[in-house]
């Protein structure tokens, strides 16, 4: 019984060892104080450190004010993805906002990303 276990979970262990990994070089970007109608546009980097296709299959904003976009393509081990994040410059005063990825990272498959700063 021992050795029809062994191989069962040996197999079980590769699959978690062997998987995507997303890792960002920052999870938050501070705009500091910017004038209202300038460019909001600001770019979270990230890497698939594992050794299988890195998914991005959605990226949401905490409000309509932020737009994301990002890398659709799968991103391969050892390669670099972006998230875009769109900031409406118009809306005058302080914001701190969240930026939701959901990915195939079999660790991580929900990241929080925050975008922070003030418009003068």
């Amino acid at each position: 019984m021992k050795k029809a276990s062994t191989p069962a979970f040996l197999l079980c262990l590769g699959l978690f060892v062997s998987a995507q990994s997303i890792s960002f070089t920052q999870d938050q970007i501070d705009y500091g104080t910017i004038k209202k109608g300038s460019d909001g546009k600001q770019i979270f980097k990230f890497t698939n450190t594992g050794d299988k296709p890195l998914i991005i299959s959605n990226v949401k904003s905490s409000c309509s004010c932020s737009v994301p976009s990002w890398t659709k393509s799968p991103v391969l081990p050892g390669k670099t993805g972006e998230i875009t994040v769109q900031y409406d410059t118009k809306n005058i005063g302080k914001f701190s906002k969240s930026v939701e990825v959901f990915s195939n990272d079999v660790t991580f498959s929900r990241k929080l990303l925050r975008i922070k700063g003030e418009v003068k």
